[in-house]
C-alpha cells in the first residue's frame, strides 16, 4: 500500500529568516488603555474563539483535505490557577506568513471583515484586558514553520517599542493551531466565575455547538448549550383542547438591509434567570446570553412578571454594526420599530405568544417552589415566636415528612379531590409554639398540595375554650390555589411574606371567636372570596 499525503505548499526553511519581526505600529498608545476596556471574562475569551471559528471557516476546504474530511474545529481554555496562566488552544488553520504584519498590528482591519474577525482589534484587546504578558504561538497549514511573538506591554509602553521579534523553529507540515498563552492574570477567575464562563461560552456559541462547527472546552469539559424545553399545553382559551407547541417562528424587515428573524416560544419551566431573548450577529450571540439576557420591557413587563419567567427566544439579526468588544447591539433608530412589530406578532390571535404567557399557569409551578415553602418554616416561627414555652429557640416539627423528599419533589403525587384524605406526600406540616396574652398557643400550619379548587386559607380545627392548655388550632392553606400560583418563582421572602399573612388572618378570626365579636368567620371569608375572585383568573393545568 501506499500512503499519499496532502499536498501542501511548503515554505522553504529560510522562511524563518524572512520574518525577524513584526510592525505593531500604532501598538504603543492603543495597547495601554486596552486593560481598562469594559470586558467580562467570558467575552473577553470569547475574541480568542471568534479568531478560531473563522479561521477555521476561511480555511475550510483546505482543512478537509489535510484531514481526510473529518476535520472538527477543536478550542480548549485551560485556567491554571497555581501558575496564574490562561492558555487557550485552537486546531485551525494558524496564522499564515502573510498575516503576520495585520495580525498583531492594532486596528489593522482585515480584508475580510464579514466574518467574526471584523475590527482587527480582538485578540490584542482581550488578551491585554486579561494579562500584561501574553505570547502567540502558531504553524499554519502547510507550512513547516512555528513562529511565536511575545508581548510585554509594560515594557512596549516604557521604549516605545515598535517592532517585536518573532522566534521560529522548525514544525511538522501537517501541524496546524495556534495557542495564546496570557501570563501573570489581572483577573483570574475562580470559583463561581469559572462555572459562570462556561455558562456563557456555551449561550454564546450554541449555534456553532449544535451544528457540530466547533467543540468547545474549558479545562477539558466539553461545553454543551442546554436548551430549554418549549411549552406544549392547551390555549388558555381552551383549556380541554388541543396540545400546542407554543413556539413562533419571527421574520421582521426593518427596512435598508436590516432585519430580524428566528423564533420565540414559552418555557415550559418558568425560570427568571435565563427567560428573555438571546441576539445574534453572524451565528454568534451579541446580546443575551446565559441570565443576561435581552428583556426590553415593552415585551417583558416588569421584572418578576409572567412573561419575564416564561418567553425566551433567539433573534438573528442582519444588517446591524456591534460595539467593538461584540456585547451590544448598535440599534440606531431602528430598536422601537423592532420592538413594536415583535410586540403585534407575538399578540396575534392565531399563537398569542403573551397572552398565553399572562393566563397559563401549571400546577408544576407549584411543586416546584415546594423547596423554597418548606424552607421557610423556621422564619415563620421566629415571626411569631416571642416568649418561647419551653426552649429558646422556635420548635419546628414535621409531623408527616416524605420519605423520600427528592422523590415527592421530581414526581409529585396525582391532585386530590377530598382534602380531609390528602395523602402524607401531599402535604407539609410544621408547627410553632408562642404565647399570646399571657396563654400558650401551639399552631400547626399545614401546606397542602392536594387540591387546586379548595379555599386558599382554611381552618381544619379550632381550640376548645374549655379545653387544658395549651390551645391548639390546625391551618392549611391550599399551595394550588390560584392566588399562589401567580409566584411560580416566589423566592424565601415572599414565601415567608405570604404564610405570615395566612397565619395571622387565621389565628385573627380564632382570637376574635373566642373573644366573642359577632360574626369572627367573616375576616377569612371575605378575604377568600377577595382572592378567588378579584385576583386575576388563571387555568390551572396539571
Amino acid at each position: 500500500m501506499i500512503l499519499r499525503l496532502p499536498q501542501f505548499r511548503l515554505s522553504p526553511l529560510n522562511d524563518m529568516t524572512q520574518l525577524n519581526s513584526v510592525n505593531i505600529r500604532p501598538g504603543v498608545n492603543v495597547l495601554s488603555v486596552l486593560p481598562h476596556l469594559n470586558y467580562k471574562a467570558w467575552f473577553a475569551l470569547a475574541e480568542f474563539v471568534d479568531n478560531s471559528i473563522q479561521s477555521s471557516i476561511a480555511n475550510r476546504r483546505e482543512l478537509e483535505a489535510a484531514s481526510d474530511g473529518k476535520f472538527s474545529l477543536r478550542v480548549d481554555i485551560q485556567f491554571d490557577g497555581d501558575a496564574n496562566r490562561i492558555v487557550v488552544t485552537d486546531n485551525a488553520a494558524g496564522i499564515a506568513l502573510g498575516d503576520y504584519q495585520r495580525a498583531f498590528r492594532p486596528a489593522e482591519i482585515p480584508p475580510d471583515a464579514t466574518g467574526l474577525s471584523e475590527f482587527g482589534m480582538g485578540m490584542k484587546s482581550a488578551a491585554c484586558w486579561f494579562a500584561p504578558k501574553w505570547s502567540v504561538r502558531s504553524s499554519a497549514l502547510g507550512e513547516n514553520v512555528e513562529r511565536t511573538v511575545f508581548f510585554d506591554i509594560d515594557q512596549i509602553v516604557h521604549d516605545s517599542i515598535e517592532e517585536l521579534n518573532v522566534v521560529s523553529s522548525v514544525s511538522a507540515v501537517e501541524k496546524h493551531y495556534t495557542e495564546i498563552r496570557l501570563e501573570e492574570i489581572r483577573r483570574f477567575p475562580k470559583g463561581r466565575t469559572v462555572g459562570k464562563i462556561k455558562e456563557h461560552l456555551a449561550s454564546i456559541y450554541r449555534v456553532f455547538l449544535r451544528s457540530g462547527q466547533l467543540e468547545l472546552f474549558v479545562d477539558e469539559e466539553p461545553l454543551v448549550y442546554e436548551e430549554p424545553k418549549i411549552l406544549v399545553a392547551s390555549s388558555y382559551r381552551d383549556p380541554d383542547g388541543p396540545q400546542v407547541t407554543w413556539k413562533r417562528e419571527i421574520d421582521i424587515d426593518l427596512g435598508q438591509g436590516k432585519s430580524a428573524t428566528g423564533f420565540v416560544a414559552i418555557r415550559e419551566k418558568a425560570d427568571t434567570r435565563l427567560a428573555g431573548l438571546a441576539l445574534f450577529r453572524r451565528n454568534r450571540l451579541v446580546f443575551g446570553s446565559a441570565d443576561e439576557t435581552y428583556r426590553p420591557p415593552d415585551i417583558f413587563k416588569r421584572p418578576n412578571s409572567f412573561e419575564s419567567q416564561r418567553i425566551f427566544g433567539e433573534i438573528h439579526l442582519k444588517g446591524f454594526n456591534v460595539s467593538h468588544t461584540k456585547d451590544g447591539v448598535q440599534w440606531g433608530e431602528n430598536e422601537d420599530e423592532f420592538l413594536r412589530k415583535l410586540y403585534k406578532i407575538l399578540n396575534a390571535e392565531e399563537l398569542p405568544i403573551i397572552k398565553q404567557t399572562q393566563k397559563y399557569r401549571a400546577l408544576e409551578d407549584a411543586r416546584n417552589a415546594r423547596k423554597v415553602a418548606r424552607s421557610v418554616a423556621p422564619a415563620i416561627t421566629k415571626q411569631f415566636d416571642r416568649k418561647p414555652l419551653v426552649t429558646t429557640q422556635p420548635t419546628l416539627r414535621f409531623d408527616a415528612p416524605p420519605k423520600t423528599p427528592e422523590v415527592i419533589d421530581d414526581n409529585p403525587p396525582d391532585v386530590g379531590e377530598n382534602l380531609d384524605t390528602v395523602a402524607e406526600g401531599e402535604r407539609d406540616d410544621f408547627q410553632f409554639e408562642f404565647l399570646f396574652r399571657g396563654a400558650p398557643w401551639v399552631v400547626k400550619l399545614e401546606l397542602s398540595y392536594a387540591d387546586k379548587d379548595s379555599e386558599w386559607l382554611s381552618i381544619q380545627s379550632r381550640p376548645s375554650i374549655t379545653a387544658p392548655e395549651p390551645r391548639e388550632v390546625l391551618i392549611r392553606v391550599a399551595m394550588l390555589h390560584p392566588f399562589m400560583a401567580q409566584f411560580p418563582n416566589l423566592e424565601s421572602e415572599g414565601f415567608t411574606a405570604v404564610l405570615n399573612i395566612a397565619a395571622t388572618m387565621a389565628l385573627s378570626e380564632v382570637i376574635a371567636t373566642e373573644l366573642a365579636n359577632h360574626h369572627p368567620a367573616a375576616i377569612r371569608t371575605y378575604s377568600n372570596e377577595i382572592l378567588k375572585n378579584l385576583v386575576p383568573r388563571t387555568n390551572i393545568h396539571g
